[in-house]
């Protein structure tokens, strides 16, 4: 008995421990985004809202004072871009991603074992690597970087998480239920209309919100496909990186963590609600 409670015990630290190591640098980041001091963040100097204020374009005495404040025009059209960018890739591949694994999971064709595993290497593939490969597929080409470089970058990775969330849920579905639509007189396009697709729904809602959430939060690949007025979100907080570790900083990380977490609850309540 003593032998169980100890490893209990154990168990219980050894989880505290893992979690603080994950989410003590969130906690440190939002709670750095009130304090007042504008020279060094690590010191507190009192509660502010001043920094949140500077990032929604209300000018401050704090922010006037501490000359941190970046031009507001430049984050809207950063926040603008990425929201643009994320919309847009996560919707095609969400389409491209739940076709290719219906594909897979329904029919049976030569070398389909390869061309599942394919599917794999985008997620497997170093980003760095990626992006490099993109910038080099678009120069050759000739396609000038822009938002469209973005989105067609992004579509090319986020197409494989959309399949894997799609080809888990058509793993679990029941197939026999499908057959007794074609028995019953419905046609391929009515069956999946009716029975397939509300039965994949979950996944395709799944996937098409992980899609949106990774492709608002990429720097790596996107900062070698972005061009000169096409710059997001995370490459915009990444040069403010490069000239010092500013106040705003702190603020703009925390607003993002907020509006993925918002997107996620929505993503799961939607998930939640349609199995009932």
């Amino acid at each position: 008995m003593a032998r169980s409670d100890s490893g209990r015990y154990a168990l219980t630290i050894y989880s505290l421990l893992f979690y603080a190591f994950l989410y003590a640098p969130i906690v440190l980041v939002v709670g750095y985004s009130f304090n007042s001091n504008p020279v060094n963040m690590m010191i507190w100097d009192g509660f502010t809202l001043g920094w949140y204020r500077s990032i929604f374009g209300i000018s401050t005495q704090l922010s006037e004072s501490a000359l941190y404040v970046e031009s507001t025009s430049q984050l809207y059209a950063a926040v603008r871009t990425s929201l643009t960018a994320a919309l847009s890739a996560s919707a095609i591949s969400t389409i491209f991603g739940t076709c290719i694994a219906l594909a897979v999971a329904r029919y049976r064709f030569r070398c389909r074992g390869l061309y599942k595993a394919l599917m794999y290497m985008p997620m497997m593939m170093p980003d760095i690597v990626l992006g490099i490969s993109l910038l080099i597929f678009f120069v050759s080409v000739g396609i000038n970087l822009s938002v469209y470089t973005i989105i067609i970058g992004h579509c090319t990775f986020l197409s494989s998480y959309v399949f894997i969330v799609v080809s888990a849920r058509l793993a679990d579905m029941d197939e026999s239920l499908e057959e007794a639509s074609a028995d019953l007189g419905a046609n391929g396009w009515e069956t999946f209309r009716r029975v397939t697709l509300p039965l994949i729904l979950p996944g395709v809602v799944g996937g098409g919100v992980l899609a949106f959430i990774i492709s608002m939060d990429d720097l790596v690949i996107t900062y070698f496909i972005a061009g000169v007025n096409s710059t997001t979100l995370p490459v915009f907080i990444y040069g403010m990186l490069r000239r010092g570790i500013k106040p705003e900083i702190n603020a703009i990380a925390t607003v993002m963590l907020l509006f993925s977490f918002l997107v996620a609850s929505v993503g799961l309540f939607l998930r939640a609600r349609r199995k009932f």
